[in-house]
């Protein structure tokens, strides 16, 4: 069978790597919304574990390359526009995946690591299914239910709280003894026969008035559009289950350990796993994982795995998190399903970067459960490993409930043509070319391409970028159909075309002027996100806010981006320099040139070659005519070393180095690895060497570790 992506040579060179984790964040954050937005996946969850995985390994061979809208750093999915959003006390994290025992005992090695345990000294975990559900924290107050958020994107959810009134699961009240304040995280899920009697409902309904039957394809897609219905009437005829394992924010802890508060939330009355279970070692949990893999079939519901957890909460708070997930959890997944089929066609998909992807069409099969038929062949470079052609036989590989990936391809009986990768747009016509270093082809119509045009504009508009109301996707396909919009500051042209509009199909004068006052209330929005709304390759919405907190101001940033083009003129291959050579030179110049942490070379060619282009410079001007977007300003913690750069050498006795970063970047500072006249504070432990001879030729502040934890201990 041919490798997984996640054992495919890394890439040689820091372009290649940028490339690709750019493709990976882009690839991962649509899926993401697919999952955990739209309730309508398009790749198993194996294939989209190898996609992370693949990621983290990139990251981990460049770490200068990071980017912040890397999956490592994001979770879940923008919430639903009908819910109204709401922002978590706490945020609702993700998890970090395992899939071998020695995945596990390496996870319990960081932690040991981390803490600077002894080798003898007993680390106890926690572990239980990871039910397939829809993510919901449950708040109470003066120990009544007073709202219930869906996980949204970790920070922000949807409030279901009159829907998850109707479950009977989930207690109104909770005891005397409860704190004032907490908040019981679980899953909203539905059990499998429960599922299978509700689509045959729906289908004897539709039957009975003539419509087409809705079908779910799977419990959790069931759950999840039975939880975020707009009328709880409809909820509550939906056989909803609850299940709780762990909290947010509290007022006071009932417990000292994961295990004691869970038995606490049972007491509660909130269902917990039957098979829950303490473990006094990695190797009790991983017995707990075949135990339970063992029973999967039987259980009532859909799981794909087993979470542990380190059972000591002090422990977890030390630990904190990174990125997405805590460091004090993992979640062992279990392997992949497979099935058979024909491989009828393979269809070109345009995407809103112009990305052209291939889309296999496959004769309906069932995989553990669900009826698939359509499947992701990534790009050209993966029809070409597969050797994939129409009319193949292939194996599919499925850990979910949803489409699965294309794994390999059976011998054939016969001769088939070698499917051809077209070399234009099939939208547009335009040259579809991969630049060098890439995997993608791409369209290069830009906003000439009717695909692109569309999905740019809705990326522009979306809840990360502008998030303007009223401007869906069937609002603006409108919209361009009539020429009223080409591009993105034309949106705000559009009160021209007021009475143009009035009386259209669907159009009335109150939702017309309510458009564009939307429209108008954008007029000075965010500019992190006016320039992630812009689709610059490799600027998501973190990197575009680590820019401005540099920069401050748009302009400011376009003329950095002018900074870049003319060092790249400047900067040609020397005699004797090879292409390789020259790029690492000059990404390097251009690093530091951008002068941004975790921001590398790839955002700087990014900035540069979208401003080179004299169209998206004519876009961009022309933009900032209707808009005028306020200097970027960051609140952060108050700290003493709130906005400073610390920097770590030497021995640290008390704490590891990861420790003391995530302290530093908790309250608020930058951490650098090496000392610069940029370098605020030192803290040197035994051994400080260069390091510390350079703050003091600087005159840098040096500290030692104890008044480092001193700082620590007056922030609280």
């Amino acid at each position: 069978m041919p490798a997984s992506p996640i054992d495919a040579p890394l890439p040689d060179t820091e372009t290649d790597a940028a490339a690709e984790l750019e493709r990976l964040a882009r690839e991962i954050a649509h899926h993401n919304r697919r999952y955990h937005t739209d309730d309508a996946p398009e790749i198993s969850d194996a294939d989209y574990d190898a996609l992370v995985r693949r990621n983290a390994a990139i990251e981990h061979a460049f770490p200068a390359l990071i980017r912040d809208d890397s999956p490592s750093r994001l979770v879940g999915a923008a919430p639903a526009a009908h819910l109204a959003k709401v922002a978590h006390a706490r945020p609702m994290m993700s998890l970090d995946n395992a899939f071998s025992d020695e995945e596990v005992a390496e996870f319990v090695a960081r932690v040991r690591r981390f803490l600077r345990l002894d080798a003898d000294e007993p680390v106890a975990l926690t572990a239980e299914p990871k039910i397939d559900g829809l993510s919901c924290s449950l708040r109470y107050e003066g120990r009544r239910l007073v709202q219930a958020l869906t996980r949204g994107d970790g920070a922000v959810g949807e409030d279901v709280t009159a829907n998850v009134r109707t479950i009977d699961d989930i207690p109104a009240t909770l005891p005397d003894a409860a704190p004032d304040v907490f908040e019981v995280r679980g899953e909203v899920y539905m059990e499998k026969a429960a599922f299978a009697a509700l689509n045959r409902r729906l289908a004897d309904e539709a039957a009975a008035s003539g419509k087409d039957a809705r079908q779910f394809a799977n419990p959790r897609n069931a759950a999840a559009g039975s939880l975020r219905q707009k009328d709880a009437a409809v909820t509550r005829t939906r056989p909803l289950r609850f299940l709780a394992h762990g909290w947010g924010e509290a007022s006071a802890l009932p417990g000292d350990t994961q295990s004691a508060i869970v038995a606490t939330l049972r007491d509660w009355g909130f269902p917990v796993a039957d098979a829950f279970a303490r473990c006094d070692d990695a190797a009790g949990a991983l017995a707990t994982y075949r135990a339970i893999e063992a029973q999967r079939a039987d259980l009532p519901f859909d799981i794909d795995g087993v979470v542990y957890k380190l059972d000591r909460l002090d422990w977890q708070q030390r630990l904190g998190s990174v990125g997405r997930a805590p460091r004090w959890a993992i979640a062992h997944k279990f392997p992949a399903e497979q099935a058979q089929t024909t491989l009828e066609r393979i269809d070109i998909q345009v995407g809103r970067t112009g990305k052209l992807t291939p889309v296999a069409r496959l004769t309906p099969v069932t995989v553990g459960g669900v009826v698939v038929t359509n499947a992701t062949l990534h790009n050209r470079d993966e029809i070409a490993r597969l050797d994939a052609r129409e009319g193949d036989r292939v194996v599919l590989q499925r850990a979910g409930d949803v489409i699965p990936q294309i794994v390999a391809v059976l011998p054939r009986d016969h001769g088939r043509p070698a499917f051809a990768f077209p070399d234009h747009c099939p939208v547009c016509g335009s040259e579809a070319v991969a630049e060098e270093g890439e995997v993608d082809v791409r369209c290069t119509g830009g906003l000439v391409c009717p695909a692109q045009r569309l999905e740019r504009l809705k990326h522009f508009v979306s809840r990360g970028a502008l998030d303007i109301d009223g401007l869906g996707e069937k609002t603006l396909a409108e919209f361009i159909a009539l020429g009223w919009i080409t591009e993105p500051a034309d949106i705000f042209r559009l009160a021209a075309h007021r009475d143009a509009l009035v009386g259209r199909e669907g159009w009335q004068a109150k939702s017309v002027d309510a458009l564009l006052t939307a429209i108008d209330a954008h007029r000075m929005p965010d500019a992190a996100r006016l320039l992630f709304g812009l689709g610059i390759r490799h600027i998501g919405i973190v990197t575009a806010r680590d820019l401005l907190k540099r920069y401050v101001t748009l302009p400011a940033l376009a003329e950095k981006a002018d900074e870049v083009i003319a060092l790249r003129e400047a900067t040609p291959p020397v005699l004797g320099e090879t292409p390789e050579r020259h790029r690492t030179r000059l990404d390097k110049a251009i690093a530091e040139l951008i002068g941004v942490e975790n921001v590398g070379a790839a955002v700087g060619h990014a900035l540069a070659d979208f401003f080179h282009e004299p169209h998206n410079r004519a876009v961009w001007h022309d933009l900032l005519t209707e808009v005028a977007p306020p200097p970027f300003v960051v609140e952060t913690q108050a700290s003493e070393v709130s906005g400073k750069t610390v920097v770590f050498t030497g021995k640290l006795e008390t704490l590891s180095r990861d420790e003391a970063k995530a302290q530093a970047e908790k309250l608020g500072a930058h951490v650098a690895g090496s000392v610069s006249k940029k370098t605020d504070l030192l803290v040197a432990g035994p051994g400080a060497g260069s390091k510390a001879t350079k703050a003091a030729e600087l005159g840098i502040t040096v500290i030692d570790e104890a008044a480092w934890n001193a700082i620590i201990a007056a922030a609280g």
